[in-house]
């Protein structure tokens, strides 16, 4: 077989660039670490590299989501804590309060540590993280939720918060807004509410009540009226109307006897007085703002009488206590929130471990294999030069010679 020139000369060049080409790539994957530099390097393990950096990146993502909800979740934490302190303190100036042998002036000075106490509620509600961000604004993080006018207090922030997604399909909620923390507290006992009517004369005062019945109060519930009248001297007789002017009971009326009807009962202490009455409603929702800046108004009263007093002093206390519930709820919340993030955090990170390994596996160089091929191919390339060389100055006439 003749080869000629030519193509003995094409031939050894092919041969030398591929080997300098091969020892290019080696010495690229050496120096980048990489043996995976693109897709022509092996097409299907590019491709499950690609798949795996796609995974590893949302894992990291939720990583990041989960940072941030966690840093929220613990402000708003701290901030129900302190909440809690506050409300229990107050909790404790009604009780105080609720003792017939204060004065006026002792109920004024308890009032004015209330006023206190009721600005710094409104402080903690209109808290923020270091971006100075809102806590409790929902999504309209950046509109201050809570403002003060004249003893009443707005609520100007979102009713939805921002949902994180934390691993695949598993969202939270990143905190609370206001209006459920502050604002929406159940009044009353919960269920439903009493009040002495504002022109009873008596002393006598009416507590929050309880459910007895609750299928039989969810029947008939409604607003009802607990009348007092004396027909015979010495002795008081009670009646329950329900809203539409009937009967539902009565009897004889003995201080701090239950009162029993359509399945709840209250309980009404001291002396009323012919005429005096008091309501029994269906609870709405109030909240702690205005609660609290009720009682500072029932405490500066120059005007209600004793059992005005206690009742609306009572009722203060209750929905003081139903607030406190609330906080603890919201804070049981927070503290389940937070532990499904260090729990999902906690398997991204090891499934992050997982990919970042086998992508690895996949793309990095080996270098110890990968020099032993340098240095082959270095030698093979050598030797090809050599043997170039030297072919190349053969001839005819050197055959011949």
């Amino acid at each position: 077989m003749t080869i000629s020139t030519v193509t003995f000369q094409n031939n050894a060049l092919a041969d030398i660039q591929a080997l300098e080409t091969g020892i290019s790539t080696t010495q690229n994957q050496l120096s980048t670490g990489l043996q995976l530099q693109n897709a022509a390097d092996n097409p299907v393990a590019m491709s499950e590299v690609n798949q795996l950096n796609q995974q590893l990146s949302a894992s990291q993502q939720y990583v990041s989501n989960g940072s941030a909800a966690n840093t929220n979740l613990q402000l708003e934490e701290q901030a129900l804590t302190n909440a809690t302190n506050l409300l229990q303190s107050a909790q404790s100036l009604a009780t105080e309060a609720n003792d017939g042998s204060l004065t006026a002036t002792d109920r004024q000075d308890l009032a004015t540590q209330l006023q206190q106490q009721l600005a710094q509620l409104v402080s903690i509600a209109n808290s923020t993280d270091s971006n100075g961000n809102y806590l409790f604004s929902g999504q309209a993080s950046g509109t201050q939720p809570f403002a003060q006018s004249s003893g009443a207090v707005s609520y100007s922030g979102s009713d939805s918060v921002n949902q994180l997604e934390i691993s695949a399909g598993q969202f939270i909620s990143a905190g609370d807004t206001g209006s459920s923390v502050f604002m929406n507290i159940p009044a009353g006992n919960g269920t439903f509410t009493t009040a002495a009517a504002a022109a009873n004369t008596g002393t006598a005062s009416i507590d929050p009540g309880t459910v007895t019945d609750p299928s039989e109060w969810a029947a008939n519930s409604g607003t009802y009226t607990l009348s007092f009248t004396t027909p015979t001297p010495g002795q008081t007789q009670y009646q329950v109307t329900n809203a539409a002017g009937n009967t539902v009971t009565s009897g004889t009326y003995t201080s701090g006897d239950a009162i029993a009807f359509d399945g709840i009962q209250v309980t009404v202490s001291g002396t009323p007085a012919a005429g005096d009455q008091f309501t029994i409603a269906p609870a709405g929702t109030a909240s702690v703002f205005s609660t609290i800046s009720g009682l500072i108004t029932t405490l500066n009263s120059t005007s209600l009488n004793s059992g005005q007093l206690a009742t609306q002093i009572g009722t203060a206390e209750q929905q003081l206590g139903n607030a406190l519930n609330n906080f603890d709820n919201v804070q049981a919340s927070v503290g389940a929130r937070i532990n499904a993030v260090s729990a999902s955090q906690t398997s991204a990170q090891s499934q992050q471990t997982t990919l970042q390994s086998t992508v690895s596996q996949l793309s990095d160089t080996d270098y110890a294999a990968a020099t032993t091929q340098l240095s082959t191919q270095e030698i093979a390339l050598q030797a090809a030069e050599e043997s170039y060389a030297s072919i190349a100055k053969l001839s005819l006439f050197n055959y011949l010679a």
